[in-house]
């Protein structure tokens, strides 16, 4: 594990969680201890997903199941992100949505109308159910002036027989037709981690993103201003580390290893 050499306390941690605390559904050694020392030392703490399907409620039952309890005021999905970003943009706005229920009720939550009819925004995010009449739609929409916004830009998502077309790939399918790109909310656009310390009050001085990809959790960490820590049980391997123009602030083999570092950063108690 590299050294950690910012001398600020953590207060608050933000936490990727598929390759960081899970697995393919099961728990990663250390995922449920770290979060519990996060609630006994009193830290802010948000566990984020680029996933869009899954509503909070349902990504706590999730990892209720995995053994790791987070409660659900715990959890930043890049739906959330969205729904925050399109009601600062356009309060009370309109979108032709394909996705599932976790992004339409994050909609629904800030005042979006759901709409095929000339809608401000078509907005993608994850669904197992797209089809050709769907897609079509939203092509239409978006040749006729609807802004294109996605939930994230990741290609595939992983499953236990392999890799699955995910957000980014069908956004690219509908670039293609309309040449218009979609602004993509979800990492690595630092957009999110700033949506999430807002969430919980926090600043990125102190506050310490992790995660297990380089070029989403390190990155988008790293431009809002955070220090981050990668863990070596999702994307990354050790040995790609190097070929990235930016370090995180330390390595560590797992969440595992992080778990100590929860109270030993944390600012000292206040004397009486």
């Amino acid at each position: 594990m590299t050294a950690m050499t910012d001398p600020k306390p953590v207060e608050s941690w933000l936490t990727d969680m598929d390759g960081v605390l899970v697995h393919e559904e099961h728990a990663l050694p250390g995922a449920s201890e770290f979060i519990a020392a996060l609630q006994e030392h009193g830290r802010r703490f948000l566990v984020l997903t680029n996933n869009s399907l899954f509503t909070a409620r349902d990504l706590r039952a999730r990892l209720l199941r995995s053994g790791i309890e987070v409660p659900e005021g715990c959890l930043w999905t890049s739906a959330l992100a969205t729904a925050q970003f399109l009601s600062d943009q356009k309060a009370g706005g309109s979108a032709y949505v394909i996705g599932e229920v976790g992004l339409t009720s994050a909609l629904h939550d800030v005042g979006f109308v759901l709409t095929e009819r000339d809608p401000d925004y078509v907005v993608l995010g994850e669904t197992r159910t797209h089809s050709f009449e769907n897609i079509t739609r939203a092509i239409r929409l978006i040749e006729r002036g609807a802004r294109f916004i996605a939930t994230n830009p990741d290609p595939t998502g992983p499953s236990p027989e392999g890799s699955l077309p995910a957000t980014g790939s069908f956004a690219a399918l509908i670039t293609q037709a309309t040449g218009i790109r979609p602004y993509f909310v979800g990492k690595p656009n630092p957009l999110m981690m700033r949506s999430a310390l807002n969430a919980i009050d926090a600043h990125s001085e102190t506050t310490i993103m992790v995660g297990d990809r380089m070029d989403t959790d390190v990155v988008s960490g790293l431009e809002a201003g955070m220090r981050t820590i990668l863990v070596l049980t999702g994307s990354t391997k050790e040995s790609d580390v190097e070929r990235f123009p930016y370090r995180p602030t330390k390595v560590a083999n797992s969440i595992a290893d992080v778990v100590e570092l929860v109270g030993k950063l944390a600012p000292a108690p206040a004397v009486a």
